[in-house]
C-alpha cells in the first residue's frame, strides 16, 4: 500500500483550511484517512501552520510520501530538513501575535476615562423640558403688553364709525340739493 502525506481541503467557498492527512495514495482527496497530522490556514496573516513533529517524522521514516505542498510546509515547520539531516537549519514559520486579554484592554480604558479632565462638554446642550416650559411662563407678561397695545387701535375704528355717519350726511345734503334743482 502506497502511502502519501497530503492536504485534505475543509472550510467555506474561498476560505480554505487544510488538515495535513496521512492517507492511501488510491483514496479521494476529502476521503477516509488514516491519521492526521496538522492543520494549515493559509487565509491567515500570518498563514497558520501546526504540525505534529515526532508523527511526521515517523510517517516519513516508514517510507510515506508527501506532497508537494506538504513539503513546502514542512519545510517552513523546519520537519523536512531534520528529515534530510541538513544541520544548522531552523524552519521559518512565524508565529501571530497572541491577542491582548479583554480583561486588561477593559483596564486600561477605565484608567483613561478616569484620567480624563472632568470640565465642561465641548458642544452645548439644547435646553431641557423644563427650562422650555419655565420660558413661556416669562413670556407671557410681554405677550400681554402687545394685546394692550392694539387696544388703542381696536378703539380708533370706532371713531372713525363715529365720523363716517357724518359724511354720509353731507352725501345725502349734496343729494337732496341736486334733486331739488
Amino acid at each position: 500500500m502506497a502511502v502519501k502525506i497530503r492536504l485534505k481541503r475543509l472550510g467555506k467557498v474561498r476560505v480554505p483550511q487544510y488538515r495535513i492527512v496521512i492517507v492511501d495514495s488510491r483514496k479521494k482527496r476529502d476521503g477516509k484517512v488514516i491519521e492526521e497530522i496538522g492543520k494549515y490556514h493559509p487565509k491567515e496573516s500570518p498563514s497558520y501552520i501546526d504540525v505534529v513533529s515526532d508523527r511526521a517524522a515517523y510517517w516519513l521514516g516508514v517510507g510515506a510520501q508527501p506532497s508537494d505542498a506538504v513539503v513546502k510546509i514542512l519545510t517552513i515547520t523546519g520537519d523536512w530538513q531534520k528529515f534530510k539531516g541538513y544541520t544548522g537549519t531552523e524552519g521559518t514559520l512565524k508565529s501571530a501575535e497572541p491577542k491582548p486579554d479583554k480583561l486588561a484592554i477593559f483596564n486600561e480604558a477605565l484608567k483613561e476615562a478616569a484620567s480624563e479632565p472632568k470640565g465642561d462638554a465641548v458642544t452645548k446642550k439644547s435646553p431641557s423640558k423644563k427650562k422650555a416650559e419655565e420660558k413661556p411662563a416669562e413670556e407671557a407678561p410681554a405677550a400681554e403688553a402687545p394685546v394692550a397695545e392694539e387696544a388703542p387701535a381696536a378703539e380708533a375704528p370706532a371713531e372713525e364709525a363715529t365720523e363716517a355717519p357724518a359724511a354720509e350726511a353731507e352725501v345725502t345734503e349734496a343729494d337732496a340739493e341736486k334733486t331739488e334743482s
